[in-house]
């Protein structure tokens, strides 16, 4: 098992920044890649970056050059840093982490940028 506990979201104007944490326990060394997500109202949940456990990242093509994703192996957090914020980045933010067999999610936190 695997529990995520996402942090950082707020109500932030356009064009400033805000990151993001997630921090991860449990079942740590079964984790093989993490990522974030958003679910905006009335559409989907879309992946917007990933990390692999070795570190090889991967952006949504929406959101390249203005959303970072790293991870800290010592203290277990993934981040996402978002730089340029636009209106329509607001959602639900949810990091996710994946082992062999199971997807982990954590509750979510919310986004809202303000024009």
């Amino acid at each position: 098992q695997v529990q995520l506990v996402e942090s950082g979201g707020g109500l932030v104007q356009a064009g400033g920044s805000l990151s993001l944490s997630c921090a991860a326990s449990g079942s740590i060394s079964s984790i093989r890649g993490m990522g974030w997500y958003r679910q905006a109202p009335g559409k989907k949940r879309d992946l917007v970056a990933s990390i692999t456990r070795g570190g090889d990242t991967n952006y949504a093509d929406s959101v390249k050059g203005r959303f970072t994703i790293s991870r800290d192996n010592a203290k277990n957090i993934m981040y996402l840093h978002i730089d340029s914020l636009k209106p329509e980045d607001t959602a639900v933010y949810y990091c996710a982490a994946v082992n062999f067999d199971s997807t982990y999610w954590g509750q979510g936190t919310q986004v809202t940028v303000s024009s």
